[in-house]
């Protein structure tokens, strides 16, 4: 029976690594959507979210079918209750990255994005990918260090965001109240990718150690 359950445990575990992935590449996709007014590739992040929309609806029969035969307790309790959270984030960060690309598709064929913030908007992107790329590496490879640095690289996100904020509500700014909403909802969706990718952090770091990581 132990032996099962650490086979449902993996197979679990590799689920989440594909969604952490998937997410990663969509979030990668939806910028490129996004700064190329590109709506190829927009459309291609949102029909791919339905694999990673899969792939959250098999974790949950999973863990659910794990819970039922298997009654866990104690650490393996928490084992399975943490992949139901990280899977959930990771769906999330999925739809946050469709959220992008629909922006894209619906600006197009004008770009989404202001040349002025485009380089703030680039920035955001990469804070997001390494954020996502270290998801996926602790998924993978479980590091409570890796995964507690997480909310350090958020702070950075979280910065950008001010500054994109500053933007537009500076002076300078002209191009009016729709590309202004456009933007700051934008901003929105980098921040909570980020913060979803944070979330998941904090429950590996409880998987591993037992103790939440405080906020």
């Amino acid at each position: 029976m132990r032996e099962e359950f650490q086979t449902e445990l993996l197979e679990v575990g590799q689920q989440l690594v594909e969604m952490a992935e998937a997410v990663r590449v969509a979030m990668r996709g939806a910028t490129t959507a996004l700064l190329d007014a590109d709506q190829a590739a927009a459309q291609a992040v949102i029909e791919a979210d339905a694999e990673v929309d899969r792939l959250y609806r098999r974790v949950e029969e999973r863990v659910c079918e794990v819970i039922a035969r298997q009654a866990p307790v104690a650490t393996d309790l928490r084992t399975v209750i943490s992949a139901l959270h990280i899977s959930a984030d990771l769906e999330r960060m999925g739809d946050l990255a469709g959220h992008v690309a629909r922006t894209a598709i619906r600006r197009h064929p004008a770009p989404a994005v202001p040349g002025e913030l485009a380089g703030v908007v680039r920035q955001m992107a990469e804070v997001a990918d390494r954020i996502a790329a270290k998801i996926t590496r602790v998924l993978s490879e479980p590091d409570v260090l890796a995964a507690s640095e997480l909310d350090r690289d958020d702070d950075a996100m979280d910065d950008l965001e001010r500054h994109l904020f500053a933007i537009l509500l500076g002076p300078r700014w002209r191009h009016g109240v729709e590309a202004a909403v456009d933007a700051a909802l934008l901003a929105r969706f980098y921040e909570r990718y980020a913060d979803h990718a944070v979330n998941s952090g904090r429950q590996i770091v409880y998987l591993l150690t037992g103790e939440p990581l405080a906020n």
